[in-house]
């Protein structure tokens, strides 16, 4: 039985994800004073008003007037300089404070930095087999990458996209049955010229071979998108969990990435949990995996290892998971040291998802490299 499946994205313009960059900037701040800081930073952002709460542990601890400008800066580099939320004038409010010494104390021999479950997945879908991420989020994700990239004259920085995937009754792929894209905009376009300058950016976002006649494309359904960002709906850290990891094509611990430093296994975890599936499905050994792990606050040894390949594992399952324990380092140290988390690479994850892109030449996406896929592959 064929089945329609739907994923969506937001742009680096959207409040919720100024929160997210606002507060994985300051996380890369802080590591950039200090490798092994601890941070759990919150964003808040409305009107011409940003709010920063949350805990920080240093041993160089970041000048406040260093933050303020350093928000400042990237709220500018995002594209905000309009009445209602501006870089040159908005209030910043920075109300970070020292880590409870309770916490600290508790993973101080490098235990996990919060008890909670971490999921991570990998699939191969046809066309798109080297980032095995599923296909509708990728889209969702690469349409706003697109239209941030073209720079369109009249365009402002808040967007939404949402791919709808139509597949057939083998699990496969057949047709994009609709995209919906709004984008802000400034108040001297109408609605059809923002139609006509954004069409050629799908156009060129979704494979032509999945492009068919009958596509439904809905471009700024409601009409008007002239206020727009945290102007218009107040932003917060965390709030887009699911646009971060997979579109829903797999679960979500709950627990959201942004702000937090690697001992955070919400983040660090799941990072871990992402690259195993990743480097299992280019092994070859399988076509689909899901993993999931658990921890408790203050213990370096997971709880729980689980694994399901849907179907479509080559060898048994359990020999997978044994193996890759074998393999992996999984205590928070070893996650830590495997992926070379404690840098400041994280902005740069903090909008258009965290997971099927590129490693960076700094280290960034340390999590997408498949450097282990040939040794898994030559263990079966």
């Amino acid at each position: 039985m064929s089945y329609l499946f739907t994923s969506e994205a937001v742009s680096a313009g959207h409040p919720d994800k100024i929160c997210d960059q606002i507060s994985d900037t300051l996380l890369d701040l802080h590591l950039q004073a200090d490798p092994c800081a601890h941070t759990a930073i919150e964003t808040m952002a409305t009107t011409n008003r940003v709010i920063i709460a949350g805990e920080t542990l240093s041993r160089n601890p970041v000048d406040p007037e260093t933050a303020e400008e350093t928000v400042r800066t990237l709220i500018k580099k995002i594209g905000y300089d309009q009445p209602g939320f501006s870089y040159k004038n908005l209030q910043i409010d920075n109300l970070l404070h020292c880590q409870s010494a309770d916490i600290a104390n508790g993973i101080k021999d490098c235990g996990a930095g919060d008890q909670g479950i971490m999921f991570g997945y990998a699939k191969k879908e046809t066309g798109f087999e080297t980032c095995y991420m599923p296909m509708a989020i990728y889209l969702a994700n690469r349409l706003l990458t697109n239209l941030r990239q073209a720079a369109l004259p009249g365009l402002e920085p808040d967007a939404k996209s949402q791919v709808t995937l139509e597949y057939d009754d083998q699990n496969r792929v057949c047709r994009v049955g609709s995209v919906v894209l709004s984008t802000q905009h400034s108040e001297h376009l109408s609605l059809e010229e923002v139609r006509e300058l954004v069409l050629p950016i799908i156009r060129r976002s979704i494979p032509e071979t999945l492009f068919s006649d009958d596509i439904r494309l809905l471009i700024n359904p409601a009409g008007r998108f002239v206020i727009g960002g945290p102007d218009g709906d107040c932003g917060l850290t965390g709030r887009k969990i699911v646009a971060d990891t997979y579109g829903g094509y797999a679960p979500h611990g709950g627990g959201a990435f942004s702000g937090k430093d690697p001992s955070k296994v919400d983040r660090s975890a799941a990072y871990m949990m992402r690259y195993l599936a990743k480097n299992i499905v280019a092994s070859g050994i399988a076509d689909e995996c899901l993993l999931q792990v658990s921890y408790a606050i203050g213990k370096k040894e997971p709880l729980s290892l689980y694994i399901d390949c849907k179907g479509t594992a080559k060898v048994d399952q359990q020999k997978i998971l044994q193996k890759i324990s074998e393999l992996a380092d999984l205590t928070p140290a070893g996650i830590i040291r495997r992926l070379r988390l404690c840098r400041p690479i994280y902005a740069s994850s903090a909008a258009y998802g965290h997971f099927g892109r590129l490693p960076g030449e700094n280290g960034e996406f340390s999590w997408e490299e498949t450097d282990l896929s040939k040794e898994l592959a030559s263990c079966f």
